[in-house]
């Protein structure tokens, strides 16, 4: 089954990392990505750019606002799609990406979510 994990984290945290902090910590999820490629899970890993936009439906018509959830501080920076035998191994699996060890101080966290196979009903 596959499995979408999103990496949350504080942009003014990660801005706020020095170059080499920042290139360390890249080149720690490049090789956390490398490993899940050659054990068969990863299949697809990306990292976003800060902010962007959501549209919502106002009076029948679509709104654009700055996101979702304004109010929080987290921001979705990256996501990863794994593949999975159940719920519990993608949590496994995401425990590893270095997000889950060495983000708090980057308010880092990742949320998984199973993906659906076919259409949604």
């Amino acid at each position: 089954m596959k499995y979408l994990c999103l990496a949350y984290g504080d942009p003014d945290k990660m801005k706020a990392l020095t170059k080499a902090e920042f290139e360390a910590l890249v080149a720690r999820c490049r090789l956390h990505d490398a490993e899940l490629r050659k054990s068969g899970h990863l299949l697809q890993a990306e990292s976003l750019e800060w902010g962007g936009a959501c549209i919502r439906p106002r009076d029948g018509k679509p709104v654009v606002t700055d996101g979702p959830f304004v109010e929080t501080k987290e921001q979705v920076g990256g996501l990863v799609v794994i593949e999975a035998r159940d719920l519990n191994e993608a949590i496994r699996v995401a425990s590893l990406h270095p997000a889950a060890h060495l983000g708090e101080h980057l308010g880092w966290c990742i949320e998984i979510r199973p993906i659906a196979d076919g259409c949604h009903q």
